[in-house]
């Protein structure tokens, strides 16, 4: 698959010993492009934050060697079908893009639609070693929350984040895997069928922020909770014991990130659940108990997403925030939704009357109740 300019820029950014997404952002702010960095001075190089003398010559030094790196990088993204994705790109999310370290590059098989499908992502994570009931629980909210248009973000792995995905799916809706490894691999392996599945029916996507042939290795996979917890509007703790990554996660999305974070109650003399439940003592978590709970949740957060005043809504919050975003331009589909919905109707109704396929309608009427224009009466939706 051809690889555009900027793309094959920032990759070899990226590639360079030293040039972590940090610097990398704060080289191509000052100094205006990928290219503008890859040929600046060592002086030039210099003046950017966090760049002393040092770093400045060995990123000049590395500049050479890292086109052959891309050029091999490339290959091998070609060859497992997966697309690169840079920062700047219209298919980056912006969600992604708006923590300080966002990987400048990542490579995807399958599909993300930040823009359309995919607009409001939610993060579900949790043991690895959980329990039937955290296996049920975990495939049940990923179920209902992709029905309801949201898209299910999980790191793939064995327990809590595989069933999120199989809940997601089984449900018809989207999921993207954050992998703790390149995507020449597959991990775990017994999940090979469950991406293949995801890319072959379109159904979201399997990215990662290593390059393609890199293995499994436990020190990526804190990296990989920071992408988790940033691609999302909120985080979901299903299961989690007091060792749990998946508490790790929480702590990114509340501290680092600003994002909403969730907890679902488990047995209180399970081990599976005590870090889940900590996590709701002290603070650190709002309960939920149902998949409504969840999108009450994100509400707001999803609101200021729509409007694109989310990165800026703990800095400088908007006066009117909690007012429906009624001025809000509808599409010529959410209009058609809410003149039909004049009459309370099913989604599956609604559908067939307007002969749109059940995954798109989900997501509009998602953006929809987000912004107050559409409520749930019971199995039916109306109009407000």
């Amino acid at each position: 698959m051809p690889v555009d300019d900027h793309t094959i820029a920032v990759l070899r950014l990226s590639l360079i010993p030293g040039l972590g997404p940090v610097r990398l952002t704060n080289a191509m702010n000052l100094l205006g492009s990928p290219d503008a960095v890859l040929n600046a001075s060592t002086h030039a190089l210099r003046r950017v934050p966090g760049i002393g003398p040092k770093v400045a010559g060995a990123i000049a030094d590395g500049r050479r060697a890292a086109i052959e790196r891309a050029h091999q990088e490339v290959d091998a993204a070609d060859r497992i079908g997966a697309r690169l994705i840079a920062r700047g790109s219209p298919l980056y999310p912006p969600l992604l893009a708006e923590i300080d370290d966002a990987p400048a590059v990542f490579s995807m098989q399958g599909r993300i639609e930040p823009g359309g499908l995919d607009q409001f992502p939610v993060g579900m994570v949790g043991s690895r070693s959980c329990t039937l009931y955290g296996l049920e629980q975990a495939e049940r909210f990923g179920g209902a929350l992709a029905r309801a248009g949201l898209t299910v973000v999980s790191g793939g792995a064995r327990g809590i984040d595989s069933a999120s995905h199989k809940g997601a799916l089984n449900a018809g809706g989207r999921t993207i895997v954050v992998q703790g490894c390149g995507l020449a691999h597959a991990y775990p392996p017994e999940n090979a069928e469950l991406y293949h599945r995801i890319v072959d029916e379109d159904r979201g996507a399997i990215i990662s922020a290593l390059p393609i042939d890199t293995a499994p290795q436990a020190e990526n996979f804190p990296a990989r909770n920071r992408i988790i917890s940033a691609l999302a509007l909120g985080v979901l703790v299903i299961e989690a014991g007091r060792k749990s990554g998946a508490l790790i996660t929480a702590r990114l999305a509340a501290e680092d990130h600003g994002r909403e974070v969730m907890a679902l109650p488990g047995r209180v003399d399970s081990q599976a659940s005590l870090g889940t439940l900590e996590l709701i003592r002290d603070g650190g978590a709002a309960l939920v108990v149902d998949p409504a709970d969840v999108i009450h949740t994100l509400e707001n957060a999803a609101r200021h997403h729509f409007e694109g005043t989310h990165a800026a809504r703990f800095v400088e919050p908007l006066t009117n925030a909690a007012a429906p975003a009624a001025a809000s331009t509808l599409t010529d589909l959410q209009q058609s939704i809410v003149q039909v919905l004049a009459e309370p109707m099913s989604a599956d109704d609604l559908a067939t009357r307007l002969r749109v396929e059940s995954s798109v309608l989900r997501s509009e009427l998602t953006m929809l109740e987000l912004q107050r224009r559409v409520s749930r009466q019971g199995s039916k939706f109306a109009a407000t």
